[in-house]
């Protein structure tokens, strides 16, 4: 079994192609424009996450590079995503269940009113100036991200805020101090949307020099060779693959669908893993009920597989 889970990936050649995209603008229609973005999706086969809100549009999809074309081609026509950008990475299988189109109140969920990245956010930095800019020391540099995601990698140096959910991040920075010991502050997340709030949060609050890689972690994979780099380990990403690292090729980590966890393959081998089930992260949290369910869970799985079928729950 453990064999099977850790076989490494083709790497950054994979058949789908997987599109990461954010943009923000005062999107008016978003309720109506959900079905037709779904029935789009669904017609060429594309999966993944699309969140639709006011504020814009927030996702991740896959599928052939002809379909994800076409669902881009259908975004870029609507006015307001007109100068949609995206970020394009490499599955060898398809990283995704279903395709889901949701209406949410915000695009990436920080909790705070009247933070609006169209009105003011901090200065774009592009990966080729990033080193620089980490390396000096009037810099502070900040991973937005959340726990989970920091701890299979990180760039040298960065403070970790240690935050389970987004919405801790502004309590965070009200509660430290010494963010103001130095006169510059560079943030960075997965795919650069949430520091388009973090920046925007910042800035509000009176940092004057506030800075954020563009594109965020993936496009400073994608760009910058592994000599040169100044990121350590693995990036989280939210779909199958679980991890991509330097070129954008798959990681070698698996997810534990009993906490959603990312794990190695030393981790693997730990007594408290059992595929589906438990990991050494959650093991000691879960009752022995809980992982009765999830073995259920499991079973399931298995047997939609057996049918050719894909299990919903999986």
């Amino acid at each position: 079994m453990t064999d099977d889970l850790f076989t490494q990936h083709p790497k950054a050649d994979g058949t789908f192609l997987v599109a990461a995209l954010y943009h923000f603008v005062a999107f008016s229609q978003f309720e109506a424009f959900r079905e037709p973005l779904q029935a789009m999706c669904d017609q060429n086969g594309v999966k993944g996450t699309l969140l639709l809100a006011r504020e814009g549009i927030n996702g991740t999809i896959a599928g052939t590079d002809a379909a994800i074309g076409a669902v881009l081609a259908f975004l870029r026509a609507q006015p307001e995503f007109a100068t949609l950008e995206h970020k394009e990475s490499r599955a060898s299988k398809m990283p995704f269940v279903r395709m889901k189109v949701k209406l949410k109140k915000e695009i990436v969920t920080m909790g705070v009113e009247n933070i609006d990245p169209t009105h003011i956010v901090g200065t774009y930095v592009a990966p080729k100036d990033w080193n620089a800019l980490i390396s000096d020391p009037d810099t502070i540099v900040i991973d937005t991200r959340n726990d989970y995601e920091t701890a299979i990698g990180v760039f040298r140096g960065a403070l970790d805020p240690k935050t389970k959910t987004f919405r801790e991040f502004p309590e965070w920075v009200k509660n430290n101090g010494s963010l103001h010991d130095k006169p510059k502050i560079a943030m960075y997340c997965t795919g650069g949307i949430r520091c388009e709030k973090a920046t925007a949060y910042m800035k509000e609050q009176g940092f004057d020099e506030v800075y954020h890689l563009k594109g965020g972690i993936l496009k400073y994979l994608e760009d910058i060779p592994a000599e040169e780099s100044l990121w350590e380990g693995a990036c989280f990403v939210f779909d199958e693959r679980v991890s991509v690292e330097h070129g954008l090729k798959e990681g070698s980590h698996k997810l534990c669908h009993a906490c959603r966890t990312p794990i190695t393959a030393e981790e693997v081998v730990s007594s408290f893993y059992e595929a589906g089930v438990s990991c050494s992260n959650c093991y000691s949290s879960r009752t022995e009920e809980d992982r009765e369910r999830y073995r259920e869970r499991q079973r399931q799985i298995a047997l939609a597989r057996k049918r050719g079928h894909e299990h919903i729950g999986g």
